[in-house]
């Protein structure tokens, strides 16, 4: 088939982006070409700016596609400008919104794509709502052919996946473990969560590609194994062959403490809450579909990736010094209160 991902380099997109390559697709990326070197040879690309709308078009021109996939579509307006651009021009247009915009807190831990989008705590999550809501209005109305892919946490080979982490990533958690530090962990890490590799939430992104009955639906596409945030920081620590310290927080107590993090969101919003994703819709299109990376086995390779790859070594030392001063700060009123 003829694709095209506007973005395609990201966490999630590249896993998607090297597996169709190895089918052999005529793949299409439109992005900035910041990563290019990292693609596979028989990978085409157009470098743009997708907001530069005129450019767009014209390095397009007449060219259709069978399908187009958005990974970097954040807010309307920018879905409003795709509609534009890709109307006439694909036979499947697919959206990738986010898990996160299923009801906040929910009704039920098991998560079908009929739950409710409603989450009072997270802007990005209401606006990917919003973009979905646009999207179907245009398949009711114009026959827009949108499908709408719902990732929850998905992760690569460049970074582990965590509940509390700075602006950097997550290298600088690694490193607290490594050095010995307290890690903090928000609630007391027995809530339980799902963790997706990329590279399982390729195989069941491609199988929805080119399947007539996606369109006009939603699907989220996710491991079925939900672990609990402790054995997903143990898993990081077993990886490194060293002694976890978990320093647990509310995480009430971290949004309140957390100036220039956005804890109400991703922890309110999103990771404190306990859920298990039901995947019968996804499969009932792709009947193949299994996620065979366990949160351990995709830690452990994660790990030995960063270890080995000083790039992904980005110390974060503004969000080192929080956690201290958090621990510190924690400590001394629990003193206070208990002598």
């Amino acid at each position: 088939m003829k694709i095209l991902f506007v973005g395609g380099t990201g966490t999630i997109s590249m896993a998607i982006t090297r597996l169709l390559a190895q089918r052999g697709d005529e793949l299409w990326l439109l992005n900035r070409g910041n990563r290019s070197a990292e693609l596979p040879e028989n990978v085409k690309t157009i470098t743009a700016d997708i907001s530069n709308e005129a450019d767009v078009l014209e390095k397009l021109g007449d060219t259709e596609f069978d399908c187009v996939g958005e990974f970097i579509g954040f807010v309307p307006a920018q879905i409003e400008r795709d509609i534009m651009l890709f109307s006439g021009r694909t036979k499947q247009y697919i959206y990738i919104s986010s898990a996160s915009a299923y009801q906040k807190p929910p009704r039920s831990h098991i998560i079908t794509e009929e739950t409710p989008l409603e989450n009072p705590y997270w802007e990005y999550s209401r606006n990917k709502k919003a973009c979905e809501e646009l999207l179907f209005e245009a398949y009711r109305r114009d026959g827009f052919p949108v499908t709408v892919v719902r990732p929850s946490h998905t992760y690569d080979e460049r970074s582990v996946p965590l509940g509390v982490h700075g602006s950097g990533g997550s290298w600088q958690v690694v490193k607290r473990i490594m050095d010995g530090k307290p890690v903090i962990i928000h609630g007391d890490g027995s809530s339980l969560w799902t963790v997706t590799h990329n590279s399982d939430f390729a195989k069941g992104f491609v199988g929805l590609i080119g399947n007539p009955k996606a369109v006009g639906e939603a699907f989220h596409i996710t491991s079925d194994e939900s672990v609990s945030w402790n054995r997903i920081y143990q898993a990081i620590a077993d990886a490194l062959g060293t002694e976890l310290k978990p320093y647990y927080v509310s995480s009430q107590m971290l949004a309140e403490m957390g100036k220039g993090y956005d804890f109400t969101g991703s922890l309110t919003g999103d990771k404190s809450n306990t859920v298990w994703f039901d995947n019968s819709k996804l499969r009932s299109l792709v009947p193949d579909f299994k996620a065979e990376i366990s949160a351990e086995e995709g830690i452990k390779r994660t790990v030995k990736y960063i270890l080995a790859h000083p790039e992904f070594q980005n110390e974060d030392k503004e969000f080192d010094a929080w956690c201290d001063k958090v621990i510190e700060t924690l400590e001394k009123a629990k003193e206070a209160m208990y002598g």
